[in-house]
């Protein structure tokens, strides 16, 4: 994004549907939020125009209630390196649940609903796409963050998502079975073929893989 969204362009984004980011005004405005990466015009028709992440983030900004001065709060999400969401693996120091942190996992989630649904050529959202296998293991993490599975910390107990040696799998960890099979069912309804295994030295652990169809 270059410079700031206008008066106007943020009442675009004000107006968009909620739950898809679907907006409407003029074709002057539509094409100058795609423009600045705020939204994107669907390839196929009727190729309405949706919010971006970025617009996403504009957009919950505008809906939070405003603060009595400006100050920083001592648990805020901290930023991600360049601005760019990350999804938590598990294990990171500062995994801390916060407002501000459940609104980007949303955004993010449904920016990544935009991407399958742009991808796929039948429309689906119910699968992961390309863009995702490319992406394993933060894929998984955020399908379980979105899903309300709790990560790991460096003091607190999570799950954690790391790579196989298996082509287009992931490992998805966590010790106290009933969150295991939480974390299960999350990615199976996130469109993930999942099955469970034990650990050679206790416990059972996932193997988790995109499904194609």
């Amino acid at each position: 994004m270059t410079r700031p969204p206008t008066a106007a362009q943020r009442r675009v984004i004000e107006a968009a549907e909620p739950e898809t980011g679907r907006l409407t005004g003029t074709a002057a405005q539509l094409a100058r939020l795609v423009a600045l990466r705020l939204a994107f015009r669907h390839p196929r028709p009727p190729h309405d125009h949706f919010l971006t992440p970025a617009g996403h983030r504009i957009r919950e900004a505008a809906d939070a209630p405003a603060a009595p001065a400006p100050r920083p709060e001592p648990d805020a999400e901290p930023a991600a390196p360049g601005g760019v969401f990350a999804a938590r693996l598990g294990g990171e120091p500062d995994a801390v649940a916060t407002p501000a942190r459940a609104r980007e996992v949303r955004t993010a989630w449904q920016g990544l609903l935009e991407i399958r649904r742009m991808t796929h050529p039948d429309g689906a959202t119910d699968r992961p796409c390309a863009w995702e296998r490319g992406r394993l293991t933060h894929s998984a993490a955020l399908a379980l963050e979105a899903a309300g599975c709790v990560p790991a910390t460096g003091t607190a107990p999570g799950y954690r998502v790391t790579d196989t040696p298996q082509p287009e799998a992931v490992a998805v960890r966590h010790p106290e079975p009933a969150a295991l099979a939480a974390c299960a069912q999350a990615l199976r309804r996130a469109g993930w073929q999942v099955s469970e295994h034990a650990q050679t030295r206790g416990g059972r652990w996932l193997l988790a893989s995109p499904r194609r169809a």
